[in-house]
């Protein structure tokens, strides 16, 4: 794969990797520092297996060692699961095409998000990388532990399960052509928001909040 070493600056396209035309191959190198720069790669199949085996653990253990009801259970995993989608879509919305009105803020967009529009078919940086993922996903428990207490056990696995969906169908949809099955669908509305209109489709695993909140595109 061609890899780009050159640095983006605020007078190169780089900087507005969300407004510039992708480049349907190729990568760009991130880090001089060769170990920062194998962390910032990974393979699709290391963090979805990462989240559904602790998913699979939480879940066990909400089952094994709480008092709660397989129904209340069930209930918070689904609630989880459709919180997730939300964060989604706020995440990518606000924080990942954050408005790079200064060189230190582009430089943060380019480095989030930016540089997965430049180079979408860049299939090591399609996913956050593990050794950055472990510690938000410590964070984020933390959070939801404090929040709900032991039913944190049960809303995080399907939290954990809506982003391993997400992963999912985020590879699907720069790895492979449109699939002939109900994946074309998710394929071509993600597609609209790379190709299209960045500034719509912000949902990748379901488009549901931009019908909601106006942002969905044809």
């Amino acid at each position: 794969m061609e890899q780009t070493t050159e640095r983006p600056t605020m007078d190169r396209p780089g900087f507005r990797a969300t407004h510039a035309r992708p480049k349907n191959s190729g990568t760009r190198q991130l880090f001089d520092n060769p170990v920062l720069e194998a962390l910032s790669r990974t393979h699709i199949s290391v963090p979805i297996s990462m989240w559904l085996a602790l998913s699979a653990f939480l879940g066990w253990y909400a089952f094994t060692y709480t008092d709660m009801s397989s129904g209340l259970i069930a209930g918070l995993f689904v609630t989880g699961l459709a919180v997730f989608t939300l964060f989604e879509y706020v995440l990518h919305r606000y924080l990942y095409h954050l408005e790079p009105k200064t060189e230190r803020r582009a430089k943060i967009q380019y480095t989030f998000h930016g540089i997965h529009h430049e180079f979408p078919k860049d299939k090591t940086r399609l996913a956050m990388p593990p050794a950055l993922a472990i510690f938000v996903a410590a964070f984020f428990f933390g959070v939801f532990f404090l929040l709900m207490g032991e039913a944190a056990y049960a809303f995080f696995p399907g939290f954990l399960v809506g982003y391993s969906g997400y992963l999912a169908v985020h590879f699907i949809v720069h790895a492979y052509a449109p699939p002939k099955n109900f994946f074309k669908w998710l394929w071509i509305n993600h597609s609209v928001h790379h190709y299209k209109n960045h500034d719509s489709n912000y949902g990748v695993s379901s488009p549901v909040w931009d019908y909601i909140f106006g942002t969905y595109v044809r």
